[in-house]
């Protein structure tokens, strides 16, 4: 019964994104930004269906089961950070990228201010994203996977193929239109699937007696602050902050700013968006509080974290069948919405920015979707990681490399090419040197990736040469003013006043001329300020700061 209702929601789910072709146009900006004409309603739910991602149905979930309420710091950090997007940068985004007819997140961090794009930055940037989004696709496909692999019993592979062809199928036929019309169908179920979880496990335990139950339990489970950290200031505090600071980078959140029809919507699309995720994390969090109350031993699994399967085995404990089917549909519909956007926003990168030669072809940005899924299917069939810290890696190393720099960008900074390459260096490097010196575990490596970004955007003009420009070659003009004319035919002369002003007329035609005046010994060529005029024999040109009148004899 429960793979029943599973698998009749699949196909409900790509239903909807195939009906979304009938309304398509044939063109790579209604494949990639449909149109730039979507609802503030339908923006709203597909970023949040978009944003919850396997991460909150598994990651999350399996974090609150193993952590305990230090969870709560992880949630806090991106709901403060993503207001703070949403008032900040959202409507900056739509603005900027609707102006300058922008279709990519790398090609909004590679455009200056004044519409000039730098395509090596651009396609750095497209790299990283193009890297990391099919890595953080991936990450959801094997959530999917893992799921059905503990209910079903069903093999790692089959989860990952499925999730890929649906994913593939809908986004194939229907772009980002697709995606938005399946996201907000995909929101409701993963609301109602959350919420049957957290109303069956509150009947089992009443939520008043839930912080008592898990420090009988253990202690550990409710102590907010963790012991015998490395740095003083504590791991919660660089959760709450790299969370926030990423919030306002992450490109999932910023390219959903891309797409509704009007700037001016994007703040009832921001109120709606906080009214469906703030509940909807706290029932994550507590739904992975309950499970380890209720299932404290879960079952081992080959690849991954066991304590990522504490949602699909609280379901089965306390859901009935047909509603175990919804609480796994609404898992795999968290998946499926975030790996097609990760899909599509691959396509966007690939066409418009590593190889801007096809940013016209519509069937480029196909077959672009195509290719990113299959590489992102190849990345799920073989990751040993658990969704977690692939999503986590995937999501600094993006934040750290993209984040400061598009924070530049719409700050309307002038930032040389050097700089934002060594930005996105500098970021991502160290988020997986971080990594790698085992320093996670007391600072989130999205924070120093960031830091080092920011810093390397300090640091760097002082290593770069300034440019060096020669000096003019016109006249300059020095107290009263200087004019420079030249007449052809009868005759030719150029005059320049300074101070005073002074004159040299230059005749050709008739006959050259030319005089100074010294006291009172003579004078072929008179120079005035004001109203001034010189005249010669044949041709004469006057220049004087003021007003010159023409030449008294006849032209030649």
């Amino acid at each position: 019964m429960a793979a029943a209702v599973f698998v009749l929601a699949l196909i409900a789910f790509t239903a909807i994104g195939v009906a979304s072709s009938r309304v398509k146009q044939p063109t790579t900006d209604d494949y990639l930004l449909a149109g730039r004409n979507v609802p503030a309603w339908l923006t709203a739910l597909s970023s949040v269906a978009t944003n919850n991602s396997g991460f909150m149905f598994v990651g999350l979930i399996g974090f609150a089961y193993a952590a305990g309420v230090q969870a709560v710091w992880l949630q806090l950090g991106w709901i403060v950070g993503d207001w703070f997007c949403w008032l900040r940068f959202h409507r900056r985004i739509r603005e900027r990228t609707g102006d300058l007819g922008l279709s990519s997140v790398p090609a909004l961090a590679g455009t200056n201010e004044d519409g000039g794009r730098d395509r090596v930055v651009a396609g750095v940037a497209a790299i990283l994203t193009f890297v990391f989004l099919a890595g953080y696709a991936a990450a959801q496909l094997n959530a999917g996977s893992t799921a059905l692999h503990a209910l079903f019993g069903w093999d790692l592979r089959v989860g990952a193929l499925l999730g890929a062809a649906v994913v593939v199928l809908y986004s194939f036929s229907g772009g980002i239109r697709a995606s938005i019309w399946t996201d907000a169908a995909q929101s409701f179920v993963m609301l109602f699937a959350m919420a049957a979880l957290l109303v069956a496990a509150a009947m089992k335990i009443p939520p008043s007696e839930l912080l008592g139950a898990l420090r009988e339990a253990d202690p550990a489970l409710v102590r907010w602050w963790p012991r015998d950290l490395p740095f003083g200031f504590g791991l919660p505090t660089s959760w709450a902050s790299s969370s926030a600071a990423s919030a306002c980078s992450d490109s999932r959140t910023s390219s959903c700013a891309r797409e509704p029809r009007l700037a001016e919507s994007i703040p009832r699309a921001r109120w709606i968006y906080f009214a469906w995720f703030v509940p909807f994390s706290v029932a994550a969090v507590l739904v992975g509080l309950y499970a380890r109350l209720l299932i404290p031993e879960l079952p081992a699994v080959e690849h991954g974290n066991a304590a990522e399967l504490a949602m699909p085995e609280l379901a089965v404990q306390l859901l009935p069948d047909a509603l175990v089917g919804v609480a796994l549909a609404g898992l795999f519909a968290a998946t499926i919405s975030t790996a097609d956007s990760q899909l599509l926003a691959c396509s966007a990168a690939v066409t418009q920015d590593l190889f801007p030669r096809w940013r016209s072809s519509y069937a480029a940005a196909k077959l672009a979707t195509l290719t990113v899924g299959a590489l992102a299917l190849g990345v799920a069939l073989h990751a040993s990681d658990g969704v977690f810290s692939l999503v986590l890696m995937s999501w600094s190393a993006l934040g750290a490399g993209l984040g400061p720099l598009l924070v530049v960008r719409l700050a309307g900074r002038p930032i040389a090419r050097a700089t934002a390459i060594a930005m996105m260096a500098a970021g991502v490097g160290t988020v997986f040197g971080w990594s790698a010196l085992g320093l996670s575990g007391a600072v989130f490596e999205l924070l120093p990736g960031m830091a080092a970004a920011f810093l390397a955007y300090g640091m760097m003009p002082l290593f770069i040469r300034p440019v060096r420009f020669a000096p003019p070659t016109t006249a300059a003009m020095t107290g009263a003013g200087a004019a420079t004319g030249a007449t052809t035919g009868a005759g030719a002369a150029t005059a320049a006043a300074t101070g005073a002003g002074a004159a040299t007329t230059t005749a050709t035609g008739a006959g050259v001329a030319t005089g100074a005046t010294t006291g009172a010994a003579g004078a072929a060529t008179a120079a005035a300020t004001g109203a001034g005029t010189g005249a010669g024999t044949g041709a004469a040109t006057a220049a004087a700061t003021g007003t010159a009148a023409a030449p008294e004899g006849p032209a030649e």
